[in-house]
C-alpha cells in the first residue's frame, strides 16, 4: 500500500510536470506574435500595437471570481494611462470545454467567444478582448498559470515583468501595486526592480482538462431523478422559503412549450450554483393523474434537484397558495431570499443571464468577500 506521504509526492510530481508542461515566459524574451479574434469580431495581430512604448498583455477570462475582481482594475489602469504611450490588450486562454460547471459558480457565462462579448457589454470593457481558447497556441508561447497573469513588454517588446496585477484580489487590502510600478518604470525609462511576481485565481484550463468535464457530465447524468407531490400547504411553505437558501421556483408543464425550451438554462443555472446556498426547485402544474409523464419529462433532462407535482386538480387554489396574485399560466419563475423576500419573478420565459445575475447579486459570500457587490453593481 503506497503511504499518504507518497501520494501527496506523486500529486506534487504530476503538478509539477502539468506546470513544466506550459513554461511561463522568461523576463527578456521578446513578446511571441498573435493573430486572435477579438470581440469586435475582428482579428488582432501584435504589430497592432507598436505604436506604445509598453504593452501589457493580460490572460484574463469570464468564469474565475478572481479576474472577475480585477476588472474594475484593468479598466482604470487603461484609463489612467491613456496618452502616455501605453496600450494594455487581455486574452482568454481557457478551452471552455476543460470549464465544469461546478467551476462557474460565480459567473453568469463560461468563456466562449461569444460569451466574451457578453462580458464585455455588461462591464463596459475598455481594452481589446482577444480570444485563444480554440487552439490555445498563444497562451502556450506565454504560459499564464492563472488568471489574471500579466506580462508587460518595453518598446522592444523585450519582456520586463510577468506577474500579478497587485497584491491582492480584495482590492482595499491592496498594498503593492506591482504591475503599474513595472508601467512606471518603463515609461520613465528605468530598470524595473521587481520583475517577476507570483499570480493567484484560477488555474489555465488547458485542454488537456477536457476530461473533467466529460467525466462530470457522466455524473449529472447518472444522478436519480424523482419527484414528488405538493400539496396546497406544501406550496405555501415554498413560498415562505424557510431553507436559509436562495431559492429558484420554477413552475411548468409537460404541455408547455415555453416551460420545455428554458428547461435546460434552468437545470445548466443549477448545476452551477448548487455548490453555493442555493437551490432549484422545479413544480409540475401537471394534474395528479400525470405524475408518469411528468417523472419521463424530468429524467430526459436528467432534473436530479427537488421536484415537485401538484397533488391536487384544483389548479387555481394550487396557484393561490403559492402566490395570490399569480393568476396566469406557466412557465411562472420566482427568485426567493431566505425568509420569503421576492428578489425576481417572471410569467413566461425568463431571461437565462438576467436571472443569473440577480442570483450571483443575493448569493452570500463569506468564502469570497466582494464577489456579490461585484454581481450587484455595488
Amino acid at each position: 500500500m503506497i503511504r499518504f506521504s507518497a501520494l501527496v509526492l506523486l500529486a506534487a510530481c504530476f503538478a509539477f510536470a502539468a506546470e513544466e508542461e506550459h513554461p511561463t515566459l522568461a523576463i527578456g524574451s521578446m513578446a511571441p506574435d498573435f493573430a486572435l479574434p477579438g470581440i469586435d469580431g475582428k482579428t488582432h495581430k501584435l504589430a497592432e500595437y507598436s505604436g506604445s512604448k509598453v504593452l501589457a498583455i493580460v490572460f484574463t477570462c469570464n468564469h474565475c471570481p478572481t479576474a472577475q475582481l480585477y476588472e474594475g482594475r484593468i479598466k482604470r489602469m487603461v484609463e489612467d494611462y491613456r496618452g502616455k504611450s501605453f496600450t494594455l490588450v487581455a486574452i482568454e486562454p481557457n478551452d471552455p470545454e476543460a470549464v465544469r460547471l461546478n467551476e462557474l459558480g460565480y459567473t453568469d457565462v463560461s468563456d466562449r467567444l461569444e460569451e466574451m462579448k457578453i462580458r464585455a457589454e455588461h462591464r463596459k470593457f475598455n481594452f481589446a478582448y482577444l480570444y485563444d481558447g480554440e487552439t490555445q497556441a498563444v497562451s502556450r508561447a506565454y504560459g499564464p498559470k492563472a488568471t489574471p497573469h500579466v506580462f508587460i513588454f518595453d518598446a522592444e517588446r523585450k519582456l520586463r515583468y510577468e506577474g500579478r496585477l497587485d497584491n491582492s484580489q480584495r482590492e482595499s487590502l491592496v498594498k503593492t501595486q506591482d504591475a503599474c510600478n513595472a508601467i512606471e518604470a518603463l515609461l520613465a525609462g528605468r530598470p524595473v526592480e521587481v520583475a517577476h511576481t507570483g499570480v493567484f485565481g484560477c488555474s489555465t484550463k488547458w485542454k488537456s482538462k477536457s476530461a473533467g468535464r466529460l467525466q462530470e457530465m457522466k455524473k449529472i447524468e447518472a444522478e436519480p431523478v424523482s419527484v414528488e407531490p405538493v400539496t396546497a400547504e406544501g406550496l405555501k411553505s415554498l413560498r415562505a422559503n424557510a431553507t436559509g437558501k436562495v431559492l429558484l421556483v420554477n413552475f411548468w408543464a409537460t404541455w408547455c412549450g415555453p416551460c420545455l425550451a428554458e428547461f435546460p438554462d434552468l437545470e445548466t443555472t443549477h448545476r452551477m450554483y448548487r455548490g453555493r446556498d442555493f437551490e432549484l426547485v422545479t413544480v409540475s402544474t401537471n394534474l395528479p393523474d400525470e405524475r408518469e409523464g411528468v417523472l419521463k419529462a424530468l429524467q430526459k433532462q436528467h432534473a436530479s434537484g427537488r421536484n415537485l407535482h401538484f397533488a391536487s386538480d384544483d389548479t387555481y387554489a394550487m396557484q393561490a397558495a403559492f402566490d395570490a396574485k399569480w393568476e396566469a399560466g406557466v412557465p411562472f419563475t420566482m427568485l426567493i431570499a431566505p425568509g420569503g423576500k421576492v428578489l425576481y419573478q417572471k410569467l413566461g420565459e425568463v431571461d437565462i443571464l438576467e436571472l443569473r445575475r440577480v442570483i450571483l447579486g443575493n448569493l452570500p459570500d463569506p468564502d469570497y468577500i466582494g464577489h456579490r457587490a461585484y454581481w450587484a453593481g455595488k
